[in-house]
């Protein structure tokens, strides 16, 4: 057995969890279905290829919040919960309380693309009614559940540092690292790959970007949190590049392609 002790990343969120030794059911737990809902089969695709961490975009529209990059593509029928949350009680109760391995968290990325306060506010009313599978943070602790919510995007931080007992993490930039905040409430750092280095998946990979890289992913780590980047080429090769730095999830639009190279072309399994 191989534990899966990501301490240094997040605490101690995912201490002590165990999967199989083989490339499969180790290697997906770093895959992030990016823009998930533009799956055929949003979360279940993502679930079919072993991911542990998917991504929703969200529109308050009314009372209701809608799943969708742009608003000219939302639907009704096409809300946060019959995406997502309904579909992940129903996995986790028929499991034994966890989306996969039990004590391995679920990560649930949602990006909130409207007004931040009003939908956040709107969101924190719809997660009270999945809170039996949510973990929750409270006086600075983490009572940690079989799915664990990361706010993105247009994230209201001052409202969100005020409360005292909430149901979501925040990401943050590595620059806002080390800033005084309530404990745990940043747990990841997410990055825009363009604005931090030139390499769009051509050629050799620079040395003195994979330097940086690596620095970048050192920082996170000593800090408690994992590390995402959006906009990395969608490629094996940037793949590649991503887990041999030691990126936390890696950002993805095409599950199956990555589920696929991982089964079959990595070549630097985990020690």
């Amino acid at each position: 057995m191989l534990t899966i002790c990501l301490e240094s990343v997040i605490g101690h969120m995912l201490l002590g969890a165990e999967v199989t030794n083989s490339v499969h059911d180790v290697i997906l737990w770093r895959v992030h279905s990016h823009n998930d809902y533009l799956q055929g089969q949003p979360l279940f695709d993502a679930l079919e290829c072993g991911s542990n961490s998917v991504e929703a975009d969200v529109f308050l529209v009314g009372e209701n919040l809608l799943v969708g990059h742009l608003p000219i593509f939302l639907s009704k029928d096409r809300t946060l919960e019959k995406l997502y949350l309904e579909p992940l009680r129903a996995r986790i109760k028929q499991n034994g309380g966890w989306v996969y391995t039990p004590g391995i968290t679920f990560w649930l990325w949602i990006e909130i693309k409207s007004e931040p306060k009003l939908t956040y506010q709107r969101l924190r009313q719809v997660l009270k009614e999945y809170q039996d599978i949510l973990t929750r943070f409270e006086d600075g602790e983490v009572r940690t559940n079989a799915v664990t919510v990361v706010l993105t995007g247009r994230r209201p931080v001052e409202l969100i540092c005020a409360e005292a007992s909430r149901l979501a993490a925040l990401d943050c930039r590595i620059t806002e690292l080390g800033v005084t905040n309530p404990p745990n409430l940043f747990l990841w750092v997410s990055e825009d790959w363009n604005r931090h280095f030139k390499w769009r998946g051509n050629g050799k990979f620079a040395e003195q970007e994979l330097e940086k890289l690596k620095s970048m992913v050192e920082r996170s780590h000593c800090n408690g949190r994992g590390i995402r980047f959006w906009g990395v080429p969608d490629t094996p090769t940037a793949w590649q590049v991503l887990w041999d730095a030691g990126v936390d999830l890696i950002n993805t639009d095409r599950p199956q392609e990555i589920k696929r190279w991982m089964s079959e072309c990595l070549t630097h399994p985990p020690q």
